[in-house]
């Protein structure tokens, strides 16, 4: 999960227009399932200076029992972590810096991976959790989990796991600059809400026609652009008229490679990192 600023109003129509400043449209925040990139909750915040925190009662009832929840460090929160370990909620999240922490004991050490036990918080706020601590590329980086048994989620798993969370990036980048969002025509709420909410339905059309198009391809969703699936939809709308075509999937497959929809795989593939080969999908 996580929030985004929405951008500026259009001015040029409505009350909006005698205004000095461009007023922002609000934020978003978005709680994506991972597996599917399809979101599971939204919420609107008319206040685009609310931090993320202001959503997460919503969150918290969203989330179900025995979910794993990825966050960033705008949610860094001791009580809200009490609140999900209580709610038997496994979380990966990014450590601060500055992270006031009292060791407990070390379960792994190497030159490259570090697995801390301690404790975080204060008062009914306190829990133990784990620390993380893996050397990439000359530089350290750190997380947090309370999952405290290293054999369920060992160290390279939850650093895989939580490199996923760039899904909901490329979500928040397809809805804002593929699918329109960056540019709001009103600037009354309600119509904001209105085009956030058709925005996202259109998103959630789009990945499961991209979805479609992978399992008549037998190739896996990453092969495909999702930009180039949403860009060629005219060419099927030309075909479908004269009644050359009448299904969408099998149209788009049929010419994946020409189309551009299938992803060209660059001549020196990079080597294959341990925290990015975690493949999340649905048997």
């Amino acid at each position: 999960m996580t929030g985004s600023t929405l951008d500026g109003l259009r001015k040029q129509v409505g009350l909006l227009r005698e205004r000095t400043d461009t007023p922002l449209a609000g934020r978003m925040t978005a709680l994506l399932d991972l597996c599917v990139r399809l979101p599971r909750a939204l919420w609107y915040e008319p206040d685009d200076h609310a931090h993320d925190l202001r959503c997460w009662p919503q969150i918290l009832a969203a989330v179900p029992t025995g979910a794993l929840l990825l966050f960033d460090l705008g949610y860094t929160n001791f009580a809200h972590f009490a609140q999900l370990t209580t709610a038997q909620v496994t979380f990966i999240t990014r450590a601060k810096s500055n992270l006031a922490a009292t060791p407990v004991r070390t379960l792994r050490r190497t030159s490259t991976v570090q697995d801390d036990l301690v404790w975080i918080g204060q008062g009914d706020d306190r829990q133990q959790v784990r620390r993380l601590s893996v050397l990439y590329q000359g530089k350290w980086y750190r997380y947090l989990t309370n999952e405290l048994d290293p054999e369920r989620l060992p160290v390279l798993y939850a650093v895989a796991l939580y490199y996923q969370r760039w899904r909901i990036e490329d979500a928040y980048h397809a809805v804002k600059r593929l699918l329109g969002l960056a540019y709001f025509w009103v600037g009354s709420e309600n119509g904001v809400q209105l085009q956030l909410w058709a925005t996202w339905i259109l998103y959630a059309v789009l990945v499961d026609l991209t979805d479609a198009i992978a399992e008549v391809l037998c190739c896996p969703f990453a092969d495909l652009s999702l930009e180039m699936v949403y860009r060629r939809l005219h060419f099927f709308t030309y075909a479908f008229q004269p009644g050359q075509a009448t299904d969408v999937v099998q149209y788009l497959a049929a010419d994946a490679k020409a189309l551009g929809i299938l992803k060209r795989k660059p001549k020196r593939a990079p080597p294959p990192s341990r925290f990015t080969q975690l493949s999340l999908t649905l048997a």
